[in-house]
């Protein structure tokens, strides 16, 4: 493809920005949209993976079919088998009538599976079987039906490391990863920080009919220096409320550093121990881990007050332990239950779960898909966690 014919894509799908890394990704995708080859497209949360399969599908043959876009992620578990591949009337409660599903909307067309990563095992041998030979059946019924499907799948998970400690299938990584499209993140992309800024500064002048915002010189360095973790998403709704809240139009680098957050998010400690060799995936996780080893450290310090007081007798006068501004004695063995209980209880892991969930969706109205970005979840994780503990 000629530059040319790169920037007329770019144009149709409001793509900004011009490094050697995202023009290829564009090549790619216009280069392989006439076949009917599976591709998945690869890059971190929030540098723009959803524009990419409808290159595909607009430059194929088969852009007067179906589109669908599914996110897999926000899908409940109980129900993405019925939701992609259709069911028959009374297949569980609730089915009060046949559903035909994406997969059979979808006939001629291509489907767009975003966080496929996100994807029960169950679901993940159906879609094989898909890729495979166009099968599929539908939940409650017996009979095989056949669909002509593209399919384009989008991940931020790490596949193969998915596939290492079983969460992914690994015939179905290769069947969807025939043609793979690497989006680089904005902080690797240069100068187009400032292309897309000016851009979503115009855009939200016009939205909120007001003078639009342009950066200062140390303002435009403060940009380009700043990692942006969250990337072209971060970026936007950075612009938007600076674009709102601020009554100068010139942002400087001291206004700019106001609304970023730091560049690296603080680290847990790690409570004494076997938990600082161990390794993990979230700092959730580490939080958790620091919880347990502090009960576990109450629980021997419990045992040890159980067995002075069994020593010197039930009458014996120990001092509070629970908190330095509480200084009434502990004088029965019914006053250390009390305290065993308060203990436990404030350091259940599912009480901190549970009160860590309902905050983030307080903190975000009720909103659960930035509940979960927030929480570094899945929506459908986030779904199951409040039934589980009762947060509807």
């Amino acid at each position: 493809m000629t530059k040319a014919e790169i920037q007329q894509v770019k144009q149709r799908f409001g793509i900004i920005g011009g490094t050697e890394t995202l023009m290829r990704a564009i090549d790619i995708a216009i280069q392989v949209a006439p076949t009917d080859l599976s591709v998945l497209i690869t890059g971190e949360s929030g540098v723009g993976k959803e524009s990419f399969p409808q290159i595909i599908h607009q430059y194929s043959r088969r852009k007067h079919g179906q589109y669908i876009a599914v996110n897999c992620g926000a899908i409940p578990e109980g129900t993405i088998d019925s939701e992609l591949f259709g069911h028959e009337k009374g297949a569980f409660t609730g089915a009060i009538g046949e559903r035909k599903g994406y997969f059979g909307e979808a006939d001629g067309g291509t489907i767009f599976l975003d966080e496929v990563g996100e994807l029960p095992m169950p679901t993940q041998a159906r879609l094989l079987r898909v890729l495979e030979s166009g099968e599929f059946i539908k939940v409650g019924s017996s009979k095989v039906e056949k669909t002509d499907v593209r399919i384009v799948a989008a991940t931020n998970v790490n596949l193969i490391q998915a596939i290492g400690e079983g969460r992914f299938r690994e015939d179905l990584y290769y069947r969807l990863n025939t043609v793979p499209i690497q989006i680089p993140p904005l902080r690797e992309r240069g100068e187009d920080v400032l292309l897309l800024f000016r851009k979503f500064a115009a855009d939200f002048a016009e939205k909120y009919r007001m003078p639009g915002i342009q950066l200062t010189e140390d303002g435009k360095k403060a940009l380009l220096a700043y990692s942006w973790p969250g990337n072209v998403r971060q970026l936007k709704n950075i612009t938007e409320r600076i674009s709102i809240i601020e009554t100068k139009r010139e942002i400087t680098a001291d206004i700019l550093h106001g609304y970023l957050p730091p560049q690296e998010a603080p680290r847990l400690p790690v409570y004494a121990g076997s938990a600082s060799q161990k390794s993990f995936e979230s700092e959730r996780e580490i939080l958790y881990s620091v919880l347990f080893d502090m009960r576990q450290e109450v629980a021997e310090l419990k045992k040890m007050v159980n067995g002075l007081i069994a020593e010197r007798g039930r009458n014996t006068v120990m001092p509070a332990v629970i908190h330095p501004s509480q200084q009434t004695p502990l004088r029965n063995d019914d006053d250390i239950q009390d305290t065993e209980e308060y203990v436990e209880e404030t350091l259940s892991l599912d009480e901190v779960e549970k009160e860590i969930i309902r905050k983030a969706l307080d903190r975000h109205h009720g909103k659960r898909k930035d509940a979960a970005h927030d929480l570094n979840i899945s929506e459908r994780t986030l779904y199951r966690k409040i039934k589980e503990y009762g947060l509807d």
